[in-house]
């Protein structure tokens, strides 16, 4: 595909998981993000203040808005977005929560220290990308 041919479109994914250590907090900021909403109706603010009282994920996705997240990055419009929030047992160690690295998106790559692939420099060096290559230039 040339350039022209390519769409303008790219998704984004990105998967969060957030410890809510202070529950109160979090739960007074999403009543306030809702109370200072002057375009919700009375109705639904009802509604979602009840929502927030009774679960943190309620509360968190009041709280984040994908429009924050790419709103300073130049060059784009956002074109859609949607996200949920969801409460779930986490286990670090478990290999359910391992990063989804599909090995065949890193073929012919070595694995640095960290388990991602290393990246080619501009100068054909081996960088595991946080640009210290470990060599002089």
């Amino acid at each position: 595909m040339t350039t022209s041919e390519t769409s303008r479109y790219v998704r984004l994914r990105v998967e969060l998981v957030i410890e809510v250590d202070d529950s109160g907090a979090l739960t007074g900021a999403a009543l306030e993000r809702i109370a200072d909403d002057e375009f919700m109706p009375d109705d639904e603010r009802t509604h979602a203040q009840s929502a927030v009282r009774e679960e943190e994920a309620e509360a968190l996705a009041y709280l984040i808005d994908p429009f924050d997240l790419v709103s300073d990055v130049p060059g784009i419009e956002l074109a859609q977005a949607s996200w949920s929030c969801e409460q779930i047992e986490y286990d670090p160690d478990s290999a359910d929560w391992e990063l989804d690295i599909d090995d065949d998106e890193v073929d012919g790559y070595e694995p640095g220290p960290d388990g991602y692939p290393l990246l080619e420099n501009d100068r054909g060096v081996e960088d595991d990308g946080d640009g210290d290559t470990g060599r002089w230039p």
